[in-house]
């Protein structure tokens, strides 16, 4: 069995011993899980490079991971459900999506046992054992993160020893302000070191858009190392560097060889075995929690994109052929995948222009009628009829990013697709891709623009304020019913061709424009065919730069005559506006970039207080003098809205109460 040992670090009470309704007081214990695999099983053989890794004498792969297992201290009172917390670059989500918790900030001087915020315990009250298990080996070093130890891949060349590989490695790079460095990897994760600190043939060009045109940057002008505060160079193959320094906001590719092939897929295995043995146990090790009948694995931005590869590859199936999860909430992944069974491959890049994982986007066969190829995300799932229940979420960024329509189109965004029996696909209306930014803010979080730091993520807009946590709530409590019970979920809700809701991303631009102060965006990027060579014995790409084909048909929804996006499940705070929240921004001067969105973030624009003020600023939009009587009339308002959305089993009962909170934190801050 995969899971042969289980060395718990620590134990300890949950909120100081806090009950929770009828399941009582919670516990955390805090560990690495130990496995092994056989390479050669069916179940294994879709990850790259384990026929490369290093055996045991046995025959097996052994990796380790850490994991963080929250359950009731009297086990009895657990549900019989858990959720797989699909950690984002080490760091829980579950929590925070489902509970409305705040996260920790983690460095490299936070400790293992940092305290964990229960927020207000719905996955506790309702008796959820909540698992987050390490499947990132290149995430920071950093003791609190939750990550993964495997080996590299070696190979040996006629008969000799086995040697680490070299190989090629394609990256991005982007400052908020001018820089002599580049850490080579994304967001400050473990880099894939150059493998010669010369290398003549090492490329890099630089480009003012996504898909805008390449200006090469000559090799005399960077090169591998860094430059300290005193100007002075220094070796290190994990940077390159530029004396006369790298430009704000431009997006700078660079391609070189490193050495070093980590197996990442193994990651699919350790969650998807951590999993069964939560749920069946193994000779070696007993499952910590008897009686775990259902699994639902949960995901948000880079984990929703890794659930999607999960899924591709179908990955569920066990060495037992049991499946290990029954349902998946991949939250915000738009219509991408990643490069998490890669050889080379980086588990932080996150942007459609450099991941060759794009095709197919829909969970039912598609036909790209540029390429003639046709797919489905769902095809291995389908071929086998598998039961696997999944959700895709996703906010108005993504769609703005120009992926997430493709979920639910032809890959030209000229007809619906049917997202199959087994799938929904919601569209959460007027939200940006995290849970809103809250006080209003340009930057991403109030501290940041407090200490006047420059911050990739300062917006030429107020950041979208709207918090849709409770719309995942309620997609688990659907999913649960759907698994369990049979029930079915509500209909998939998005912007569509057919009821003219899904258009093209310059068609709002027409309201956007009469707004002052608005901003729309003069150009989407919008993701386009990318040819990197891909191999077909493994996943390894072969050509760089790619070559670039045409662009996909993405599309958004419509906006009404405020600026509200009409299509989609929408918030009561959202149905019954005093703003219009979008899913796009723009980059701030100060960061440079400014006429590139900024990715992942949206906007907030407020209507005006008063008809005075609307006619002082110009604004064509009532104001909500003139739309609510008084903040009671809005809050009723806002309350029969909610209502509304829980008789179709989008929003929980007792979730509507929320809805009116935050409108009243709204309210009070416009007026």
């Amino acid at each position: 069995m995969p899971v042969i040992g289980f060395d718990v670090k620590f134990s300890r009470p949950l909120a100081d011993g806090k009950s929770w309704g009828d399941v009582g007081p919670y516990e955390e214990l805090r560990g690495t899980l130990h496995f092994t695999i056989d390479p050669t099983h069916a179940a294994n053989e879709r990850i790259t490079d384990v026929a490369l890794a290093p055996r045991n004498a046995d025959g097996r792969v052994e990796f380790s991971a850490d994991v963080s297992i929250i359950l009731p201290v009297d086990r009895s009172k657990a549900n019989g459900r858990m959720i797989l917390d699909v950690v984002n670059r080490g760091n829980r989500v579950a929590f925070p999506n489902f509970n409305r918790a705040t996260r920790p900030t983690i460095d490299e001087n936070t400790p293992i046992d940092v305290e964990i915020d229960p927020g207000d315990g719905f996955l506790m009250r309702n008796g959820y054992v909540t698992v987050a298990c390490g499947w990132q080996k290149d995430a920071p070093p950093h003791p609190a993160l939750i990550t993964l130890d495997g080996p590299d891949a070696l190979e040996s060349a006629n008969g000799g020893a086995a040697k680490p590989i070299t190989g090629r490695v394609y990256s991005q790079l982007q400052s908020p302000a001018d820089v002599h460095n580049f850490l080579l990897s994304d967001k400050g994760h473990r880099a894939y070191p150059a493998a010669d600190m010369d290398q003549p043939d090492a490329y890099m060009e630089v480009r003012d858009e996504p898909d805008g045109e390449p200006e090469t940057v000559p090799r005399e002008e960077w090169r591998f190392g860094r430059i300290d505060d005193d100007g002075n160079y220094l070796p290190d193959p994990d940077y390159v560097c530029a004396p006369n320094m790298f430009e704000k906001g431009r997006l700078y590719q660079v391609i070189y060889t490193t050495v070093g092939a980590r197996v990442l897929g193994l990651s699919f295995a350790a969650l998807r075995d951590c999993t069964s043995w939560m749920k069946h146990g193994t000779a070696e090790v007993a499952t910590p929690v008897p009686g775990i009948d259902y699994a639902y694995a949960y995901g948000r931005s880079q984990t929703g994109r890794y659930l999607r590869t999960y899924v591709y590859n179908d990955f569920n199936l066990d060495e037992e052929n049991r499946e290990a999860f029954d349902g998946v909430i991949a939250n915000v992944a738009g219509g991408m995948r990643g490069e998490f069974n890669q050889r080379f491959g980086q588990n932080s890049k996150d942007r459609n222009n450099m991941l060759t994982q794009l095709f197919p986007f829909a969970s039912s066969t598609s036909i790209d009628t540029e390429t003639e190829e046709a797919g489905s995300l769902h095809a291995r799932l389908d071929e086998r009829g598998s039961k696997l229940k999944i959700l895709y979420t996703n906010t108005s960024a993504e769609y703005h990013r120009g992926d997430a329509s493709l979920l639910h189109t032809d890959p030209a965004g000229e007809r619906d697709v049917d997202p199959g029996p087994n799938t929904r696909v919601y569209h959460f209306t007027g939200t940006e891709h995290g849970l809103g930014v809250w006080p209003p803010s340009d930057f991403a979080v109030a501290e940041v623009m407090a200490t006047e730091k420059l911050d990739q993520d300062r917006a030429q807009n107020l950041r979208n304020i709207i918090d849709y946590a409770t719309l995942l709530r309620a997609c688990l409590v659907n999913m649960d019913r759907w698994v369990v019970d049979g029930i079915e979920p509500p209909p998939s809700r998005h912007p569509r061709l057919d009821d003219g809701t899904a258009v093209p991303t310059d068609q709002p631009a027409a309201v956007f424009n009469r707004l002052p102060g608005a901003n729309y965006p003069a150009h989407h990027a919008n993701p386009r065919r990318r040819d990197y060579g891909l191999m077909e014995s493994r996943e390894q790409v072969t050509t760089f730069p790619p070559q670039i084909g045409g662009v996909f048909g993405s599309l958004v929804s419509a906006v009404d005559a405020d600026g509200n996006e009409i299509a989609g499940v929408m918030l009561p705070e959202v149905a019954v506006p005093i703003a219009a929240t979008t899913g796009w921004t723009l980059r701030h001067p100060a960061t440079g970039g400014e006429t590139q969105l900024l990715v992942f973030a949206g906007g907030t624009i407020p209507f005006a207080a008063t008809r005075a003020n609307r006619d002082a600023n110009g604004d064509p939009r009532p104001s909500i003098e003139e739309r609510y009587a008084s903040k009671n009339d809005y809050l009723e308002r806002v309350r029969a809205a909610g209502e509304a959305l829980a008789a179709e089993r989008y929003l929980l009962e007792e979730d509507v109460d929320i809805s009116v909170a935050q409108a009243s934190k709204y309210w009070d801050w416009l007026t």
